[in-house]
Parts: structure tokens; sequence; C-alpha cells
């Protein structure tokens, strides 16, 4: 008989093709409905690979010759994490793949969203809410940002787009292991569950009230707040605008229409970045 590889495979075995079991159960988690049936999603690329190894329980990882050799650290530290490896052909890889030049190197892990209530428990201090939003990068790019502005969780409610697309996961550059992320299709809720947990709810808007460089502005955004961002094209909608406790517009000094979303999330949250970090001395100085 031949030699047996770490993960349990003949070492002379041929490598798995598109229409092996594995692979074709695999594919079926592009979809988000294949997502939430089986409780999983796939994550490709090396760093987001190593990501997930260090973040979330992956089940399988499936590598082509060529990214073995590449990644040889991955591939044992896949081993080491217990998840099964393996090795497929580049076409099996192509098809598990969302981009146009596929890494060779794609991870089976289990979907990292959480309740509404463990999110808002966990740090409910400064949150991001994405209401509505239909576009996978930009969400991957709300909750990338919301990482690096130090946000305890993201709140995607409403018809916003799954986390755990592939898109949104690429686009997060591995933010989508960082933090907790909960999922509620009933928006208006999410918006008064997290007043119920003692945050006030600013939905940001071009004609909104609270103008976000009014210096009234700043004790409320150093205060503990959920930022609540809607699409491009029709905000959060209706019902959250009215749920929202203010309307905070970001001001347009020059002629652009309006700002993408992306860069209206960043200037946002570190707003409150910002604000918290102007008032805490003045606290820290006020103290006898």
């Amino acid at each position: 008989m031949g030699s047996r590889s770490a993960d349990g495979r003949s070492a002379n075995s041929t490598p798995g093709t598109e229409r092996t079991p594995r692979v074709a159960a695999a594919r079926k988690l592009l979809r988000r409905a294949g997502r939430d049936r089986a409780g999983r999603f796939l994550v490709e690329g090396a760093q987001a690979v190593r990501e997930a190894l260090t973040h979330a329980r992956v089940h399988e990882v499936f590598v082509t010759d060529a990214a073995t050799a590449r990644h040889p650290d991955i591939v044992d530290a896949a081993r080491e994490h217990g998840a099964r490896v393996l090795p497929v052909t580049e076409k099996a890889a192509a098809g598990l793949s969302e981009t146009v030049t596929p890494q060779g190197l794609v991870a089976v892990c289990d979907l990292l969203d959480v309740p509404l209530t463990t999110a808002l428990d966990r740090t409910a201090d400064f949150v991001t809410v994405c209401a509505g939003i239909s576009d996978p990068g930009n969400v991957g790019t709300v909750i990338r940002v919301a990482d690096a502005a130090g946000c305890g969780a993201v709140l995607l409610a409403g018809d916003t787009v799954d986390p755990h697309n592939g898109k949104a996961v690429r686009a997060s550059t591995g933010s989508v292991f960082h933090l907790p992320l909960a999922r509620d299709r009933d928006a208006p809720a999410v918006v008064e569950a997290c007043r119920s947990a003692g945050l006030t709810t600013l939905v940001a808007d071009g004609r909104g009230e609270l103008d976000l460089h009014d210096p009234a502005a700043t004790p409320i955004l150093a205060g503990p707040v959920a930022w609540i961002l809607g699409s491009e094209a029709h905000g959060p909608g209706p019902e959250v605008f009215a749920a929202a406790d203010h309307r905070v517009r970001v001001p347009i000094h020059g002629r652009a229409e309006s700002l993408n979303l992306a860069t209206a999330a960043a200037i946002c949250l570190y707003a409150t970045v910002g604000a918290r970090a102007g008032v805490a001395p003045q606290l820290s100085s006020g103290r006898g």
C-alpha cells in the first residue's frame, strides 16, 4: 500500500475534480441558500484562509499543487487545526472561485454571524448597522472600516447582502473574522434593539438635521452610538429614517453630488473616534 499523508489521503492519490462529492458540495456554498442551509461558507485566498484558521472553525481546505508549493505554511496550519486538506485540480479550484484569477486555495468555514442580542451584549458601545445595502463589495468595505475604527459589532439589517458572500469577504480583507456580525431582516427592530442597548442611533443622511461638524454633535458622537448606513441609491429606507434618533449629514463643501458609501462610512465612524478622543482629555482634566 502507498504511504499516507498527514490528512489521511494516500500520498499518490489523484487530486479531486469538480465532480468529486466534497467539491460539488462546497460549490453549493457559492449561493446564499446553500450557505444558510449548510451553515458554512467559502473563504478564498492566502490571507483570508490564514485569518479563518486563526479566528473561525475551518472544516476543509481545497488546495491545488501550485498553491501547496506557494503556501506550505497554510497547508501545515490547516492540518494542525484539524481541517481536512483536500488536493484538487486547477479546474476544480476554479469552480470554487468567484475571481478572475483563482488562487487555488479555498477553505470551508462555519458561518460567522451571532444572534443580535449576543452582538449587542458583547460591546454595546459603538456599532455599525448596514441597512438595505445590496452591493457585497460595499458591505465588505463597511465591515473593514468598522473594524479599523474599533466598532464592537456590525449589524446587517433588512435586505442587506449576506456578509459571507465571496465578494463581501474579499472586500473586508479579513475583517469579517475580527468582530461580531449579526443579521436580522427586520430593520426597524434592529434600530430598536440598539436603542434598548443604550445606543443613540444615528443614520447617515445627506439631508439630515444634524451637521456632522456642528459642535453640538460632538457630545452625541462621543457617547454610545450605533451608526446606520444605507445604500447609496436609496438609503436605509423610510422606516429606518423614522426610527433613528438623529439624521446626520456629512457636509459637502464643493460641487460633488454626494459621497460614495465607503467614504461616508469612514467619515462618520471616525467622527465618533475623533469626538471620543477629544472628550476624554476634557473629562480627565476636570477630575480633582
